[in-house]
């Protein structure tokens, strides 16, 4: 599994979101260093996208195109074209799961397990 998972749920239908384009960085300075991409699969998560055996502390970033996903599920309203989430790694060792929980008008997330 990968060192950093993610999970989207579609909160307004109560499901999955399954084919969400999501993007990795790591954030040195003022750029953007391109870890792993993918999609979310049909129980809206990415666990096997990036597979390494350490990872630096420092600041990352997740990118989730969500424009596409609600245009994809014929939503024809929606305010967030895209989430990004930056969080901290501090710990190497651990394993830091980023869930998404998403609607056409907001979106929240925390630190999973």
């Amino acid at each position: 599994m990968s060192p950093i998972t993610t999970h989207v749920l579609d909160v307004a239908r109560g499901k999955p979101a399954s084919n969400v384009s999501v993007r990795l960085d790591k954030v040195i300075g003022d750029r953007l260093e391109k870890m792993a991409e993918g999609k979310t699969n049909s129980d809206g998560r990415i666990i096997d996208w990036w597979k390494t055996d350490s990872l630096s502390p420092g600041l990352f970033q997740l990118r989730f195109e969500t424009a596409s996903y609600f245009e994809s599920i014929g939503c024809e309203r929606y305010f967030y074209p895209e989430v990004i989430i930056r969080f901290d790694v501090s710990d190497p060792t651990a394993h830091y799961h980023v869930p998404l929980l998403i609607s056409p008008f907001g979106y929240s997330t925390y630190r999973g397990s």
